[in-house]
């Protein structure tokens, strides 16, 4: 098999009827559902599989909804290919939680736990202090934060995600996204603004920090049994510690992802795996890597889509 990386994506990838092929087909899947339903309080098998996108899209519900699909992905994947052994996990923002659990660091109902407590903070500090994200198109992270430093405006913007060389998103309230945003795109930017209920990854939402890491420390870490590229560094970490202290920063720091998918491609990653709703991932990948790099990309979120990506594994 060849060297193969298991990502996971985060919010923004949610579609009515996610996962909804596997649980109703599946017993083990449909547990998982289940377990989530019992530890979030919330009705995700309803909301993921009838909507409204609306009430989906609500922090507070999606982190958990999102999560309990990447497991199962990652979940019937083993099923199909017992033998799977990843060179990487690496999640994009709340995907990272997918990739802890998925190396080994945290327990099926940990994960759960963690991201329904994330969500339920995250959307307290949305409320307190609205604000939305917007992605720039065109522009290098230097010419975004040349910009951003420039910028003698009012409002709050930052850099949120670092995704690919020419896609940044940023992250702030409505002041200071118009402001960043009209500069950038005198400079040749395409902005959009994103459809999102917070300013995630931004100092909006910096008052979850210390709650969360007080929530984490109930919660058993263990030292990945398989390297995590983490968010907040774009780098590897073994020590739990260090690891809670990552995941906590994580909420108001920027995503890392383009450094990330980077550092394993510099390690020889050959196949990388998306596993979850949409392929938003995998679209990025496209932009990252080099032309003639000769590195697989596969995306799957229905039996199908895992079907070929067991296919495409097996015969490496």
């Amino acid at each position: 098999m060849k060297k193969t990386a298991i990502l996971f994506p985060g919010q923004g990838s949610q579609f009515i009827g996610m996962g909804q092929q596997f649980i109703e087909q599946d017993q083990d899947a449909a547990a998982i559902m289940d377990l989530a339903e019992k530890i979030s309080g919330f009705p995700l098998k309803k909301l993921s599989f009838e909507g409204p996108l609306k009430d989906l899209t609500r922090v507070l519900y999606l982190q958990p909804a999102l999560t309990v699909v990447n497991l199962i992905c990652y979940q019937q994947l083993l099923k199909l290919v017992p033998d799977l052994s990843p060179a990487f996990f690496a999640g994009h923002s709340l995907g990272e939680y997918s990739a802890l659990y998925g190396s080994g660091v945290l327990s099926l109902e940990d994960t759960l736990a963690l991201v329904t407590k994330r969500g339920e903070l995250m959307e307290r500090e949305g409320a307190a202090n609205p604000g939305g994200m917007r992605a720039v198109l065109g522009l290098d992270i230097h010419e975004v934060q040349e910009i951003l430093q420039g910028y003698d405006g009012g409002g709050i913007a930052v850099v949120a995600n670092h995704n690919t060389g020419a896609q940044i998103v940023l992250s702030g309230d409505d002041e200071g996204l118009k402001g960043v945003g009209a500069l950038c795109s005198e400079k040749g930017a395409k902005v959009i603004p994103l459809k999102v209920s917070v300013a995630n990854h931004s100092p909006l939402v910096a008052g979850a920090v210390d709650d969360f890491a007080a929530f984490m420390e109930n919660i058993t870490f263990t030292a990945p049994k398989v390297p995590v590229l983490f968010n907040v560094t774009g780098e590897k970490e073994t020590d739990p510690v260090a690891i809670k202290s990552i995941m906590a920063r994580q909420i108001a720091s920027t995503v890392c992802w383009l450094p990330s998918i980077e550092q394993m491609v510099k390690e020889g990653v050959e196949v990388f795996v998306e596993l979850g709703p949409k392929n938003v991932l995998t679209g990025m990948m496209k932009k990252i890597l080099p032309k003639g790099a000769g590195i697989t990309c596969l995306q799957a979120d229905s039996p199908e889509g895992l079907a070929k990506v067991a296919e495409v594994l097996a015969g490496e």
